[in-house]
């Protein structure tokens, strides 16, 4: 990234609000490859790479050496690359695990943001279950504890806040995957204080830009997205058509590219965890966390394209 266009961001981040950081400016906090850029913390203000890693089906395979090696190749590429954020939860089959023994045999815990889930009833229950997470992923204190698909939420924010006030938790937080699900997600921010929420977003699934994307921006919480390609959807109804020309005004050679900056250049977003167990797909993955970003007019120009 050039002067211009680094001043190009930040003036554009000051006026809308965003809190792009440019060049590396996350370095101090991880993300210390430069041209990735970063989102801030409303909470806190620290920052995080607005390109993370999700764990969903990918790290759950078993303890074979040629099962983990890509894995581990993938989580040590992801760290070079600028990125810093990985999220976990303990309904992803030993996806847990296997992130942490790659993370401590790597020495990378001091270079990631670590979040997982909890993901079961009962306050016992759920102390117990966050326990075995944070062991399991040799995170304690963890940086992020999200309360999964609202499963018995209030219960679990009420232990978490008692956990965030002793330090055993950074940050604290929400979780659904389904768009039915937003209207529950803004009850509970309008309501309790939480620092993320993570939610579905993507160009075949925009319904948070209705009500929950402005209240979540409104009212200081952090945004992951999961789902940013909709589940596959738009790798499949995209096969046969060519990327437009016109992506590389915004530095992107794949729609992979396209469709992560549609989402993460939207104000209220702070990062998206598309999941792989692939380096090439990583490498494509975290190249829409560098170089320019969409204006309002390009995102509307990129959800045409791929609609």
């Amino acid at each position: 990234m050039n002067r211009r266009d680094a001043l190009r961001l930040m003036t554009a981040a000051a006026i809308s609000g965003i809190g792009v950081l440019p060049d590396g400016a996350g370095a101090a906090n991880g993300a210390d490859q430069p041209g990735m850029l970063a989102r801030r913390i409303p909470s806190n203000g620290e920052s995080l790479p607005m390109i993370g890693l999700g764990t969903w089906q990918t790290f759950d395979v078993g303890t074979a050496p040629a099962e983990r090696a890509p894995l581990e190749a993938v989580l040590k590429e992801f760290v070079a690359l600028g990125g810093r954020l990985i999220d976990s939860s303990p309904m992803y089959g030993n996806s847990e695990i296997v992130a942490g023994d790659l993370t401590a045999a790597l020495g990378l815990r001091q270079k990631l943001f670590i979040a997982t889930k909890v993901w079961t009833s009962g306050k016992r229950a759920g102390i117990e279950q966050m326990e075995d997470s944070m062991g399991k992923l040799r995170a304690d204190p963890i940086d992020l504890m999200q309360v999964h698909n609202l499963v018995d939420v209030s219960t679990h924010l009420a232990t978490l806040r008692e956990w965030k006030q002793i330090g055993r938790v950074r940050h604290i937080g929400v979780t659904h995957y389904a768009a039915s699900a937003h209207d529950a997600v803004a009850r509970v921010i309008s309501g309790e204080p939480v620092d993320f929420i993570q939610i579905n977003y993507s160009v075949g699934e925009r319904e948070a830009e209705r009500r929950l994307l402005p209240l979540a921006r409104d009212r200081g919480v952090a945004v992951i997205i999961n789902r940013p390609f909709a589940g596959g959807d738009m790798f499949r109804r995209l096969r046969s058509k060519p990327l437009p020309g016109w992506a590389a005004e915004i530095d992107c050679d794949s729609w992979a590219q396209l469709l992560l900056k549609f989402v993460v250049s939207h104000p209220a977003v702070t990062c998206a965890i598309p999941a792989t167990a692939r380096v090439e797909h990583l490498r494509d993955n975290m190249k829409a966390g560098m170089g320019r970003m969409p204006d309002e007019k390009m995102r509307a120009r990129i959800a045409a394209e791929a609609a």
